[in-house]
């Protein structure tokens, strides 16, 4: 399938991400080897696959929390070290509970703040760099709100806005949508996509669901059973394609303008013999 992409126009010619020859176990199981992926500026990858596939393992490794079996990982032409803050990241949403006393805005001024040695004490100019942030991502109307009495999708702004807080280069989102209605999942997206556009920020999108993210998509990091595919939304997303990978019927159906993929297994068993086969290979 289609291999690296150009560079985007007036981007560094150094590739934001540089992922050479990758390989990563579980115990006795290997999750995907040979993996061989360049991300450049401005680019949004969707990663996709079942539970238990390695997607979330593979950001871990990105972030310097998850060595790898072989191969190597760059992030802007260097090894990859715990907290780089090339990188941004947003986690999945989780509720905080509503008899926190933290704020709006202390949540994101941790992402201001939290690079530092020591007490994250604040410095002249944070106040101004956390109001632009929430003014990024369309949170300053309840800056001053606790946190916990806040919706799934406001706070899940914030986490974004927290990921912003170094405009980093690269930005890792694991399942930023989970537990999200259709409405936040659209603005969460838009928010991403805008940042990644305005600052070239190159995205990493983990998530079950490739609809609320397909139209801005430009490439797919597919994981199953051991091995992968890439390439466009167009190349990928087949019947045919995605049967090959998983080596059972998979059905890729469209409904409207959504797809709709059916017959994938909820959780990804071990096949050993997966290891003989060409990984990455189009299909």
């Amino acid at each position: 399938m289609s291999g690296a992409p150009a560079p985007v126009a007036g981007a560094s010619s150094t590739p934001v991400l540089e992922v050479s020859g990758a390989a990563l176990h579980r115990g006795d199981r290997e999750l995907w080897s040979g993996l061989d992926l360049t991300v450049n500026a401005g680019e949004f990858i969707a990663v996709l696959g079942p539970s238990g596939s390695g997607k979330t393992t593979l950001l871990r490794s990105i972030l310097g929390l998850q060595p790898l079996s072989a191969g190597s990982i760059r992030v802007a032409g260097e090894p990859v070290r715990r907290g780089n803050p090339r990188i941004g990241y947003v986690p999945q949403q989780r509720a905080i509970g509503p008899d926190t006393s933290m704020r709006a805005r202390d949540l994101v001024a941790l992402g201001v703040q939290g690079s530092r040695f020591g007490l994250p004490l604040p410095h002249r100019g944070d106040r101004a760099k956390v109001d632009r942030l929430l003014e990024s991502v369309g949170a300053s109307h309840y800056a001053d709100r606790r946190v916990g009495l806040l919706s799934g999708g406001e706070q899940q702004r914030l986490r974004v806005g927290q990921a912003l807080a170094d405009e980093p280069s690269l930005l890792l989102c694991d399942e930023p949508l989970s537990a999200l209605d259709l409405a936040n999942q659209v603005a969460v997206t838009d928010i991403i996509d805008r940042q990644r556009r305005e600052r070239e920020a190159a995205v990493m999108f983990v998530t079950h669901d490739i609809n609320p993210i397909l139209g801005k998509v430009d490439r797919i990091l597919y994981i199953a059973g051991g091995r992968f595919l890439l390439g466009t939304p167009d190349e990928v997303l087949q019947t045919r394609v995605l049967t090959d990978l998983y080596g059972t019927p998979v059905f890729v159906l469209r409904a409207g303008d959504r797809l709709v993929v059916v017959g994938v297994p909820d959780a990804e068993p071990h096949h050993p013999h997966d290891e003989e086969h060409e990984h990455g290979g189009a299909a």
